[in-house]
């Protein structure tokens, strides 16, 4: 795929996660992806392939909320087969509290999947929001 086409798909994988629909982020992931949280608490670490991204990352992460999960663009940059978008996510915990955080997500697009995603957010909010995965 080339570069206007990467920025269209994750255009509309933003536009469904804004509306609290994570399906296409999900189905747009290549088996093997790499999804990269950076930062040092309990969180961070490579995530290597779908099932892992799905069984270690999402699930006990998604298992803290109370309402879905949005996450809207802000802005979103390609070029060659990177896609960077800054977004803000929000949601409210189980225990009540808003959990609203910004990122800055660079995607790694082949062949019009997400083959890599490093993320960058505010890794100290996540640790006070929520216990150590598992």
């Amino acid at each position: 795929m080339d570069v206007a086409a990467n920025k269209t798909r994750i255009e509309a994988i933003f536009a469904a996660m804004a509306e609290g629909d994570g399906r296409p982020f999900n189905a747009a992931m290549a088996d093997d992806v790499v999804w990269r949280v950076m930062g040092s608490g309990p969180w961070a670490r490579d995530y290597r392939g779908k099932q892992a991204v799905v069984d270690e990352l999402q699930r006990p992460l998604f298992a803290n909320f109370a309402t879905p999960y949005r996450c809207r663009a802000t802005r979103i940059i390609a070029e060659g087969d990177s896609v960077v978008v800054l977004a803000k996510g929000e949601v409210t915990t189980k225990a009540g509290r808003p959990y609203n955080n910004d990122y800055c997500f660079v995607f790694t697009m082949r062949d019009g999947r997400i083959a890599g995603i490093v993320e960058y957010m505010d890794a100290a909010l996540v640790e006070a929001a929520f216990a150590p995965p598992a």
